[in-house]
């Protein structure tokens, strides 16, 4: 019997990117079936979890497995499947022994030794948009330079370099801007600059993070393919990630002005606010990476067989009505917020300490030196990135 269109599960994603929008089928799902079949782009049939219970329950369940969904038949919404060898596709215990090398590198200590450098920057950013006069652009003039700077320092990439890795950093995190020829190009390019780096700082040793990476690797704790790749998701997390929220944080509060005026009015609740933007964005314009089962598991009343595959929306999770009161409303004041914004469980964000402090920073900035600040033009004339895993405004006009 042939299979027909309406016997497969619903083709995902379930419709174009809208700026910030969350498509209203990931809340229709949270509230009536938080675990439930799609067709992916890529691989055939996953299950996509929905539902902020269940996404912690699989996110800190050991028997799903990042490594086994790096094999080319993996269900998936990007071209290729992840590379092994990067903390995002690994399993314990090659994941407990990398993150153990690499987690100093964001101990909160560090990060708060880089706040005043974070401040000198946008400063610095601030007064030559200022000085250019109106419009000017958040993206080019905040949201890019302060986390491409923060962790060139933090990495230890000479800062003239950045340029080189930016070059394949959007065609890196494509879903449907690239195809996979030129994706995997870009991944040949950074694996080449990485290792590039890590010969020419083997006599130049310091306390950055490609030294750390350099002295485990020489002490036999990583091999150079971690090194390499754990270095590449490490680059790409922290600067990709940073000024997609950064960019859309500002987006957000200038689309809804109001926003903006009772942050500038109440600037107390800045650490708050900040944390309810990270529960409302829908940082990733698709579901997450993919793992598989490495045995049958139930979840929330459903069975998930050995070997399926399994995705969640972040962002439906963090608006699920049993978790948050009135999760649709942006509220400074919220009292309750373990949002999913950083993860969960095993691959917690290690940088989350560091992607506060440039959000907050940021802000601090813009609102002192622009209080009245708005956006040049309609808010539905703002262009977005097309066809890549974050989404986030190409620019951001401003007025001032």
């Amino acid at each position: 019997m042939t299979v027909t269109e309406t016997d497969r599960a619903p083709r995902y994603p379930f419709g174009p990117v809208v700026k910030l929008d969350l498509h209203p089928r990931y809340l229709e799902l949270c509230r009536t079936e938080p675990i439930s079949r799609v067709t992916m782009p890529y691989g055939g049939e996953a299950w996509l979890i929905t539902g902020y219970h269940e996404i912690k329950q699989f996110l800190a369940d050991p028997r799903f497995s990042s490594h086994a969904a790096t094999a080319p038949d993996t269900a998936r919404v990007t071209p290729l499947p992840l590379r092994p060898g990067n903390l995002l596709s690994m399993d314990p215990p090659d994941h407990g022994r990398i993150r153990k090398v690499v987690a100093h590198a964001f101990r909160p200590r560090l990060v708060s030794q880089l706040a005043d450098r974070m401040r000198d920057l946008v400063t610095a950013e601030l007064d030559a948009m200022e000085a250019a006069g109106p419009p000017g652009d958040l993206v080019r003039s905040l949201a890019i330079p302060l986390p491409v700077r923060m962790i060139v320092e933090l990495f230890g990439v000479p800062y003239e370099e950045r340029a080189e890795f930016r070059r394949h950093s959007d065609v890196f995190v494509a879903t449907s801007a690239h195809t996979k020829e030129e994706i995997d190009e870009a991944r040949d390019g950074l694996e080449a600059f990485l290792r590039a780096l890590i010969a020419k700082r083997r006599d130049d040793l310091s306390d950055d993070l490609i030294s750390v990476l350099i002295q485990a690797l020489d002490a036999g704790e990583l091999s150079e393919t971690e090194a390499v790749r754990t270095g590449i998701g490490i680059l790409m997390a922290g600067h990709e990630t940073s000024l997609s929220m950064i960019s859309n944080v500002c987006f957000l509060l200038l689309a809804q002005r109001e926003l903006y005026v009772r942050l500038r009015a109440e600037p107390r609740l800045l650490d708050a606010a900040i944390e309810e933007m990270l529960r409302i964005i829908p940082l990733r314009s698709v579901g997450s990476f993919p793992r598989r089962a490495s045995e049958d598991v139930e979840i929330g009343g459903v069975l998930i067989r050995k070997d399926e595959t399994v995705i969640f929306q972040r962002a439906a999770g963090d608006r699920d009505e049993r978790v948050f009161e009135n999760p649709e409303t942006i509220r400074f004041d919220r009292e309750s917020n373990p949002h999913l914004g950083f993860g969960h469980g095993l691959h917690f964000c290690l940088g989350a300490s560091l992607a506060r402090a440039e959000l907050r920073v940021a802000l601090e900035g813009v609102m002192a030196r622009f209080p009245e600040l708005r956006l040049a033009g309609p808010v539905e004339e703002v262009p977005w990135k097309p066809g890549l895993i974050a989404r986030a405004p190409e620019s951001l006009l401003v007025e001032w």
